[in-house]
């Protein structure tokens, strides 16, 4: 059964992947085809009337008409359909909405329908099978997955079912995947984090683990823990078929170094690009890293320049005229309601056939109090950097800008947490500045021209970042630490957890 299983997954992966390859060269009139769909399936929504969608041909007259807006902007909306009204955004009402947390808006509820769902199954299904396609290997599907996210518990709005983005997909794993699945519901049910973690522990640590996923951090957390349970040096004692790890949300670089160590060896792993508002993209090969964009979902995509993004009248780019190497806000509308809608994310273009993609950041979360722009991709890779050289193992870290010290001039402060209680704290500076300078013509420009001094790093202990965010409600889950920001909110808070 386990060999006609593996077979079927090959042959399976075989066809569905060439069926996708077939349509690269077709994404730019692919992507039309689809907002052309949008618009006709919503002109006689509350938004559609209001928009003059039945006046909307292409994609000008969808600019002209639909104005970008962020979620405090679409809220009224949103308003509306909690209060049971039907064809508000979109045909008749949602079935989910996913609550996160956002930046600045608090608590968000972004609408999921019938729809939109087959978006968020099947493009982590397909990732699974381009990596099938690509490197042959089946014998995951022999053993227990797992998934390290949110409660499955929802909530009922006037009909419409609230709650995590991960706690709704769970509802949708396929019946034929569900026996494999830990942990338990009732286990995955636990609110509190830290017991969630030990009792997925306990569920685990005698089963055949062959794939897990979830946001690097909480892994992290859940591989330390039981390693303490079982008194094992690393992973590969415990899960001797471990050698798949799928993540998301967040750079993989930086904990590259502690999962080896924590699990023994190197394994394969697969980055996902989901979001509430959608999934937007996936590692689709094992030999480079940037993201298949998932043109044929139900989205329409545009994208504004960074440095444009704050003019009047910003150009708004779509798939057929973006260029590589530029960085982009993205934006998109689908079928969930979402129209020309601020994700908030940053991208750049790494291939145009097919569109691949890397994600770059948030576009609040940079660091520019001097004018230097520095952005989540220039903090990560200078850090992955650091862990390369020196192998030191970084657990975490923020960076937050100091701009009125005691004495002296002002400077980046990079609130890490170290692995290696012993390491060099001056030399990991002057590699990260180096990084930096090198990535970033204008902080290089503001260190040598004497506005800013070198970075300095506060060593955080052991532990602090995890206590801190539960202290703040956000352990665990989709929850993630900010890498950069370009105010001392987060640190400040962190702060009153004791530094070395």
């Amino acid at each position: 059964m386990l060999v006609f299983k593996r077979f079927f997954a090959r042959i399976f992966a075989f066809f569905v992947v060439n069926k996708i390859k077939s349509s690269y060269h077709k994404a730019p009139e692919i992507q039309q085809k689809i907002l052309k769909s949008l618009v006709e399936n919503s002109k006689k929504t509350v938004f559609g009337t209001e928009h003059n969608f039945d006046e909307i041909k292409n994609h000008d007259d969808f600019i002209k008409r639909v104005p970008v807006r962020d979620y405090e902007q679409l809220k009224k909306y949103i308003e509306r359909i909690k209060k049971g009204e039907l064809d508000i955004l979109w045909p008749g009402k949602p079935k989910y909405l996913a609550k996160t947390s956002g930046t600045t808006s608090g608590v968000k509820q972004i609408p999921i329908t019938n729809d939109s769902m087959p978006n968020h199954i099947l493009s982590a299904r397909n990732a699974l099978l381009f990596y099938i396609y690509q490197t042959g290997k089946t014998k995951f599907l022999n053993g227990k997955t797992i998934f390290i996210q949110g409660s499955p518990i929802l909530n009922s709005v006037n009909g419409i079912l609230e709650g995590r983005l991960s706690g709704i997909v769970a509802h949708h794993v396929p019946k034929y995947l569900r026996k494999n699945n830990l942990p338990t519901f009732k286990t995955n049910s636990i609110e509190d984090w830290e017991l969630k973690v030990d009792k997925i522990c306990e569920e685990t640590i005698n089963e055949n683990m062959t794939v897990i996923g979830g946001i690097p951090s909480w892994v992290q957390m859940y591989f330390e823990k039981i390693l303490k349970k079982a008194k094992k040096k690393n992973l590969t004692e415990i899960f001797h078929d471990f050698n798949l790890f799928i993540y998301g949300g967040v750079n993989f670089l930086p904990y590259k170094n502690i999962f080896k160590d924590l699990i023994g060896r190197e394994i394969d792993t697969i980055e996902y690009y989901p979001a509430s508002e959608g999934f937007f993209a996936y590692q689709n090969s094992q030999s480079e890293k940037s993201l298949l964009l998932q043109y044929d979902s139900g989205i329409f995509y545009e994208f504004i320049k960074t440095d444009e993004f704050e003019k009047e009248n910003a150009k708004r780019y779509n798939l057929g005229n973006v260029k590589i190497e530029t960085n982009y806000v993205l934006v998109i509308s689908n079928n969930a309601g979402l129209w020309a809608y601020n994700t908030g994310d940053t991208v750049k273009f790494t291939s145009l056939n097919p569109p691949k993609i890397l994600v770059t950041g948030r576009y609040k979360h940079f660091i520019s109090a001097f004018g230097e722009h520095v952005i989540s991709e220039e903090v990560e890779k200078s850090i992955s950097e650091l862990c390369e050289i020196k192998e030191i193992n970084v657990r975490e870290f923020t960076v937050a800008p100091m701009i009125n010290p005691k004495k002296g001039l002002p400077y980046h402060e990079w609130w890490i947490e170290f692995e290696n209680e012993n390491t060099d704290i001056g030399f990991a500076e002057k590699i990260l500045d180096k990084s930096m300078q090198q990535q970033n013509i204008y902080y290089k420009d503001l260190v040598r021209g004497g506005v800013l001094k070198s970075l300095k790093i506060i060593v955080v202990k052991k532990g602090v970042f995890n206590k801190y965010m539960k202290s703040i409600g956000k352990l665990g889950g989709q929850n993630k630490v900010p890498k950069l920001s370009n105010n001392r909110d987060f640190v400040s808070g962190l702060k009153s957890f004791a530094i070395q």
